[in-house]
């Protein structure tokens, strides 16, 4: 690139002076023969200035504070010269003028409104590509950072290029200790904070990734699964409140089918489909995976559907079952656990672990329980999988038929 002509250079206006009789200072800049004027805000005392130097010849403190605030200029003026020739960006005299008076800078991308455009974004998705468990955690996500940003700097929202290693560390620990958050749930809602810094800066309004030095580990959580014999005790159980007898009906649909409760809130008469031999199979996409999942109907289930069949909520939306809301059904588990004497920690989740967990103690292959559950990876079946104790019983106790002889 060719390199430019610059100069810069003070001087004064003599026929202004202020009614102290003070003369206003101007800055010159001139780009390739091209001139450009800057008024500054600083005065001096005409009889006081030297022209050639462009400084005032006072021995004052404020003819020496004067000096010191024209030099810190000319050294920002080069500086941003300097900066355009190292990028190689074309400018003119004005180009700088507005470069040091701030009238290029572009306005500040701010975090929350990055934040607030994926959310929005993601409910768009709502019906194709999104499940809407994905939404409501991406949702309580930004309600946290909010409320951190606001707890922290009394702010509600950041320029995002202010996110640094300490804002991300500040944040793990204010879910930690203010919103009591366990670690595995903190570590969840900063995945999730750092997917907007990965849009950040695919889209270029950050250079530097704050969360470049920080792993992520989660703690192994050992969950809750029902026994065949709790199980029995549910399905036995008889509920004189129709609230719970549904809720358990759906409970045991989902422990014999092994589907999330967006894929049983979801599931639909479409989703029934019949084999050569007349017998029903659920064949559907995963809500949260867009996986295919294959699972032969159980009679259990079976009876469940028939049960449901006729509800008005069934019969008008093509539902199979007129589910409520997970946050509902989750309460009325508890109360149906307490019934029937389990003291167990459950939720809806807890019917695809107890299904896995039974799928595998019968002796299906683990590569069948993935289909069924609509996984691509057995590693991820196994995190489902429980071997119940009377199955490791039975495998020692055939291992232990081989005799050895006696022990001398």
């Amino acid at each position: 690139m060719k390199r430019t002509t610059f100069s810069l250079s003070f001087y004064i206006k003599r026929t202004r002076l202020t009614k102290n009789s003070e003369a206003p200072i101007l800055l010159r800049i001139t780009v390739n023969g091209t001139r450009a004027v800057l008024t500054t805000t600083l005065k001096v005392d005409p009889d006081q200035w030297n022209a050639s130097a462009g400084k005032s010849t006072g021995r004052d403190r404020k003819s020496a504070e004067l000096n010191q605030h024209l030099d810190s200029i000319r050294v920002r003026i080069m500086q941003i010269h300097r900066e355009m020739e190292i990028d190689g960006v074309q400018f003119i005299a004005q180009t700088v003028i507005d470069k040091y008076q701030g009238k290029d800078a572009k306005p500040k991308i701010m975090l929350i409104e990055v934040f607030r455009d994926h959310n929005d974004r993601c409910k768009k998705l709502a019906s194709t590509d999104m499940s809407p468990a994905t939404i409501e955690r991406y949702e309580t996500s930004l309600k946290h950072t909010v409320e951190f940003m606001e707890h922290n700097f009394g702010k509600k929202d950041i320029p995002i290029e202010e996110v640094n290693h300490k804002f991300i560390t500040d944040y793990e620990f204010y879910l930690k200790t203010e919103r009591k958050c366990a670690h595995n749930t903190t570590t969840k809602y900063l995945k999730n904070f750092k997917k907007i810094i990965r849009i950040a800066l695919a889209n270029e309004y950050i250079t530097k990734d704050p969360f470049a030095n920080i792993k992520f580990t989660l703690d192994k959580v050992y969950r809750d699964f029902l026994s065949m014999d709790e199980l029995q005790s549910i399905i036995n159980k008889k509920f004189t409140i129709e609230r719970l007898s549904q809720i358990r009906d759906f409970f045991i649909f989902a422990c014999f089918t092994g589907l999330a409760f967006s894929d049983l809130q979801g599931l639909k008469k479409e989703h029934i489909v019949y084999d050569n031999d007349n017998r029903p199979w659920i064949r559907k996409k995963r809500q949260k995976t867009k996986i295919m999942c294959n699972i032969p109907l159980h009679d259990i289930p079976q009876q469940v559907m028939a049960k449901y069949k006729d509800h008005p909520i069934c019969t008008t939306s093509d539902r199979i079952l007129p589910i409520i809301s997970n946050t509902k059904m989750n309460a009325y588990l508890k109360e149906i656990m307490d019934l029937c004497g389990i003291d167990k920690q459950i939720s809806t989740h807890t019917a695809r672990h107890s299904f896995a967990t039974y799928m595998l103690s019968r002796g299906v292959s683990i590569n069948n329980v993935a289909d069924m559950l609509g996984h691509t990876d057995t590693k991820m079946t196994r995190h489902y999988a429980r071997i119940l104790d009377e199955n490791i019983m039975s495998d020692m106790l055939k291992a232990g038929k081989h005799s050895f002889g006696k022990i001398q």
